[in-house]
């Protein structure tokens, strides 16, 4: 086998060697429209990194959950037909928490964004939403995802974790500036996951049924309120109970503390998105409450515990592609993106036919023309396994537009989003810390960064305090102080 350690670098290629076109940008109609399925160097980055590690999720390793109800208590039919969000409706779900890149023995508290992921077992079919505690991510482009996540993790020589890779990623990639900024402020180190918040994070189309479409963001609000600890009291709690989030969910579920959340929409009109201050479909941005508020939709409650949580929580598989009528994608490629990786590093990680699984099985009969693979034991018997017109086995053909679509123009492009008037990388990560932020915890933030870029090296370092002035003069100068006085400062 050659290692390219033996030989300089040339290029960067695609898997069969030829010049690869970019390892930033997927494909897109236009810069701003859907990513297209042959553009396989991002089917080939995201399939190969589903599969880059063995039996563990990658990421999202090490978490638990709970299954429980959500009630619609008011009335948004004016926005979705989707029956689950019908007023009064009662849905049964499962949620599953996490942290991203720590692995399955990993401690619960350490700093890191924390997965938040609902299934719905819904009367129209499955549906899953899988967002995070935060309503941003780090990247906007798939293309990017794994090389994120591998700056996260472990080097390659040592496979230790490292604050210098981690960094030299975030540095170059200004896209990174709000959700760092949400990591290392206070939301980074959630007391528990009971006391957290949830967002969908992603832009979504909610549907009516009157086929008039809208764009939507999921704000679920913890009802036990957002607790947080501190740095000291993230580093206590990680010697003395590795487990402490997994372990405080079951104990309360067990003695009957039933955890719930608000859930709230912010809806745009599906027009307005063409003419929005900031792209609506970028998943490092938000919206602004003051443009979109925040409107009521229902209450998740969890109450019941795994009775077996290999089977029922190791095994649960989420996806954004489980979609139901009345329920759509938005242009944000992020998203294009996990619709396609999501089932595919589940097919690699439990079989072909993961969602033949009790724990991932929808409440309704299903009829689909999926067959065979590992481990298949809902088989169809003698039915045909193609389309015929005089099997009598039924088939979909719809054609023409679809409701919950969106049109889109363009050339085939590798290129960034397209800037909307007030679209920057560093914007919404400053109004974090100063409007947001309180002065105390603008303290602790200096602190957190400072311990967070120990072992930074030159010139990453420098690319450090440059991005925190770009995000805030003030605290960026603040950081690039204190940690010239650090005991551990590179000198």
């Amino acid at each position: 086998m050659t290692h390219h350690s033996d030989k300089k670098l040339g290029q960067a290629t695609h898997v069969n060697g030829s010049p690869a076109s970019s390892d930033r940008n997927s494909l897109t109609v236009g810069s701003n429209g859907p990513i297209v399925l042959h553009d396989h160097h991002l089917v080939d980055t995201l399939a190969h990194f589903n599969r880059e590690k063995t039996v563990e999720r990658q990421p999202h390793a090490k978490g638990s959950g709970a299954f429980g109800v959500f009630e619609t208590t008011h009335d948004v039919s004016a926005y979705t037909k989707a029956a689950l969000f019908q007023q009064g409706v009662q849905t049964e779900m499962l949620a599953r928490f996490s942290t991203v890149a720590g692995e399955q023995g990993s401690p619960d508290t350490w700093r890191d964004v924390r997965g938040f992921s609902l299934k719905f077992y819904t009367t129209e079919g499955n549906y899953d939403l899988v967002g995070n505690n935060t309503p941003v991510f780090f990247v906007r482009d798939p293309m990017k995802f794994p090389h994120f996540i591998r700056s996260q993790k472990r080097l390659p020589d040592s496979g230790l974790r490292d604050n210098h890779m981690q960094w030299d990623f975030w540095t170059t990639h200004p896209e990174t500036a709000h959700q760092v900024t949400y990591l290392m402020g206070p939301r980074g180190l959630p007391k528990s996951w009971r006391h957290m918040n949830g967002y969908g994070s992603h832009t979504y189309m909610w549907v009516n049924a009157k086929g008039e479409r809208f764009w939507v963001k999921y704000h679920f609000h913890s009802c036990q309120g957002e607790e947080n600890y501190s740095n000291a009291e993230a580093t206590e709690m990680s010697g003395k109970d590795a487990d402490s989030h997994r372990r405080d969910l079951f104990e309360a579920i067990q003695r009957g503390d039933y955890p719930s959340w608000l859930l709230s929409v912010q809806i745009m009109p599906y027009e307005e998105a063409r003419s929005y201050r900031f792209n609506p479909f970028d998943l490092t941005k938000t919206w602004s409450h003051k443009d979109y508020p925040l409107i009521p939709v229902g209450r998740m409650t969890l109450n019941r515990n795994p009775e077996n949580f290999f089977a029922q929580i190791e095994q649960a598989a989420f996806s954004p592609s489980n979609l139901v009528p009345g329920i759509g994608l938005s242009p944000d490629k992020m998203l294009l993106g996990r619709v396609f990786a999501y089932p595919d590093a589940q097919r690699r990680r439990i079989g072909t036919n993961f969602h033949q699984l009790p724990v991932n099985q929808p409440k309704v009969p299903t009829n689909t023309y999926l067959f065979d693979g590992n481990m298949n034991y809902q088989h169809s018997g003698n039915q045909p396994t193609y389309l015929s017109d005089t099997a009598g086995r039924p088939y979909a053909d719809h054609t023409g537009p679809i409701e919950d679509g969106w049109e889109s123009d363009g050339d085939l492009v590798r290129q960034a989003y397209s800037l909307y008037p007030e679209d920057d990388d560093f914007g919404q990560a400053g109004t974090l810390l100063r409007e947001v932020f309180n002065d105390e915890e603008r303290t602790q933030f200096v602190e957190t960064i400072v311990g967070a870029i120990q072992g930074v090296r030159s010139p990453v370092l420098e690319r450090v305090f440059e991005y925190w002035k770009n995000v805030d003069q003030e605290v960026g100068q603040r950081i690039e102080e204190a940690y010239q006085k650090s005991p551990r400062a590179v000198k």
